[in-house]
């Protein structure tokens, strides 16, 4: 599941937006690459990570909450990511 991509989710006051102009590689989905810049942006990682288990990810991550295509780019997009205020020191 990706639960980095929320197209449900309604922006805060207090997030701080970001747009993305991505190109996924071939046969990767536009949400599933907005996906993964949300999650490496944020408290995604590749790796198992010690602290893990000491803070509710979900409270801190990026939201890729919209997609959309490039004007006269057949294969790049838009990624619309929405950071909690609290990720940022």
């Amino acid at each position: 599941k990706l639960t980095y991509y929320t197209p449900d989710y309604e922006t805060k006051d207090t997030d701080i937006l970001a747009a993305f102009r991505v190109t996924p590689q071939p046969g990767v989905p536009p949400e599933e690459a907005g996906a993964a810049v949300a999650a490496e942006s944020s408290t995604g990682t590749w790796t198992t990570v010690w602290t893990d288990g000491l803070t509710s990810l979900d409270r801190y991550k990026g939201r890729c909450y919209d997609i959309e295509p490039v004007a006269g780019e057949e294969s790049q997009f838009i990624a619309y990511v929405a950071y909690p205020l609290d990720l940022f020191e």
